[in-house]
């Protein structure tokens, strides 16, 4: 009778162990997804402050120039279309971060003739409101840039956890995710026309 008592013992513990192992591999890869969700929270919020200081700066803009009203325009309505887009960061798709990314750069590249216009005129220039929100878009852009690099480091751990062999045997409920990639054309300097 204690002869099977080993065999079963050792096959209970390699059962517990083996549990155990997996579990530990689960709760890793919840704590890497969990991160790049708080990344991809940063990015929104970094992009969000942006789009609430363009407001500022249109209004600014607007009150202190008899200022081209297309340019204005545009740059509204590129704002409300990068705020339109949202993505769920568990669920996230290439696409969808692609959409997002096209979204923004409208709003860099329609803020970027706004800035570079507001040149023809000196009042503005000199206006302390005007100066203060371009030196804050300013702050914003890099934290734009902080914030999607660290995504991007996020996604990179969390990636490299969960495609990883023996891991992967085990996490098939997680799913590679998308880096956030520069939008097309980003390598070119944006040219503006008067």
């Amino acid at each position: 009778m204690k002869k099977w008592l080993i065999p079963v013992g050792i096959i209970i513990a390699l059962i517990a162990i083996i549990a155990f192992w997996s579990i530990g591999i689960k709760n890793t890869a919840l704590q890497h997804s969990q991160a790049v969700n708080k990344e991809w929270g940063n990015v929104q919020t970094a992009y969000q402050r942006r789009n609430d200081l363009i407001g500022n700066l249109v209004n600014t803009v607007k009150g202190a120039a008899d200022f081209e009203k297309g340019t204005l325009t545009a740059v509204i309505e590129a704002r409300a279309k990068a705020t339109s887009v949202t993505i769920d960061p568990s669920n996230v798709t290439p696409e969808q971060l692609a959409a997002f990314n096209q979204a923004q750069s409208g709003v860099s590249s329609s803020l970027s003739r706004l800035l570079v216009s507001v040149e023809q005129y000196p009042t503005l220039k000199a206006n302390e409101n005007f100066l203060k929100l371009q030196d804050e878009l300013a702050s914003t852009e890099n934290q734009i840039l902080t914030a999607r690099t660290r995504f991007n480091e996020s996604v990179q751990t969390y990636n490299g956890y969960v495609l990883k062999i023996p891991n992967n045997w085990f996490l098939s409920e997680y799913k590679e995710k998308p880096y956030f990639e520069a939008s097309t054309g980003a390598d070119k300097p944006v040219e503006v026309k008067f």
